[in-house]
């Protein structure tokens, strides 16, 4: 049996109080939401905090608000966006990153905000520790050496987070507080493509919020590749949306994920397929110019090289979606269900 290291907990009532003590030991603090991340790699050893603290008594993060769009508090399980209508009308691609995420149990317990922060994965790292002894550790924690690539000089994790390639597609904001003051970021500059360093949330900072702007003449979806219909980590998935004027794009964005350390935008497909209609022709096109971007690394589930080809084609079912074609059979066949169940 594993068990946890000793450690201080904390449990406050409010994001300033939360702010305050994080900031007295930001390097040797952490914040515990749901924990399904949090308490297993503690168990494993890949995080050792001296002080937890716990935000779950803060009822402001387990708020949803309406108004210039949708602001939903960082504290707000997987399961409760599953289950509000208004993800599941207005921001479809949300709603299918999150009823994807591991089981329902799961669901229960884990937030939105932890499934943004989600550690990097790697089959190198997610061990116990004495496995992880056992090859002298790796890169992102005690060692020296990426066994992914042993001569690359960046940890090669990689970054395995559904919700973060849907919300980067849906033009979604953070909210950041600290003990010194509150800033906004754009999803799509929250992640950097190293393994390690993969936030640029700072460690005196608390993720409190997501914004979703206005969703009138858009429309979004999700595609995930795993080996099991329930449970497993993307191992590539394609994120979509676009707003429509009639049969015409106006503007559009492409996020793949699970491919490297962050999520990837594709910008030539935004700029291709703005202005268009949804061809057979331009959706083949999209997807090449997805496929370059796409470098996975044999750090997952799958051959990497079957993971690359399978992005035509989750791009190829984005965009077909995206269209209006009947994707129900198609999604049966991949993800093993047709997402049209609230689970």
């Amino acid at each position: 049996m594993m068990r946890l290291p000793s450690y201080r907990y904390r449990a406050p009532s409010t994001i300033g109080d939360a702010a305050a003590w994080l900031a007295e030991s930001p390097t040797d603090t952490m914040l515990l939401a749901g924990g399904t991340d949090l308490i297993p790699n503690m168990k494993r050893r890949q995080q050792t905090p001296a002080t937890v603290v716990g935000l779950r008594g803060i009822a402001e993060l387990s708020e949803v608000r309406d108004g210039d769009g949708l602001t939903v508090g960082a504290g707000v399980t997987l399961s409760a966006l599953v289950h509000d209508e208004r993800v599941r009308q207005q921001h479809a691609g949300l709603w299918q990153a999150v009823a994807q995420v591991a089981t329902p149990h799961l669901r229960n317990m884990g937030t939105i905000g932890g499934n943004i922060c989600l550690d990097t994965r790697c089959t190198y790292y997610d061990q116990t520790f004495e496995w992880r002894k056992a090859i002298d550790f790796c890169l992102k924690k005690d060692g020296d050496v990426c066994w992914v690539a042993p001569s690359s000089k960046r940890c090669l994790a990689v970054s395995s987070t559904d919700s973060a390639p849907a919300l980067i597609a849906l033009g979604a904001t953070v909210r950041l507080v600290s003990a010194t003051g509150t800033r906004d970021v754009a999803m799509g500059d929250l992640y950097v493509n190293d393994g390690m360093q993969y936030l640029t949330r700072r460690a005196d900072e608390i993720l409190t919020s997501i914004h979703l702007p206005e969703v009138a003449g858009w429309r979004s979806t999700y595609w995930k590749l795993r080996r099991r219909g329930s449970f497993d980590f993307p191992v590539a998935s394609v994120a979509a949306a676009a707003r429509f004027d009639g049969d015409r794009i106006v503007e559009a964005r492409l996020v793949l994920g699970a491919l490297a350390s962050c999520p990837l935008e594709v910008p030539a497909a935004a700029a291709r397929l703005a202005g268009e209609a949804l061809t057979d022709e331009l959706i083949a096109s999209v997807a090449d110019d997805a496929y370059p971007l796409a470098k996975p690394m044999d750090n997952t589930d799958f051959e990497l090289v079957w993971r690359k080809k399978m992005v035509r084609s989750l791009v190829t079912s984005a965009l077909r979606e995206l269209r209006g074609d009947d994707m129900r059979q198609a999604r049966t066949r991949l993800a093993r269900h047709p997402l049209l169940q609230v689970s």
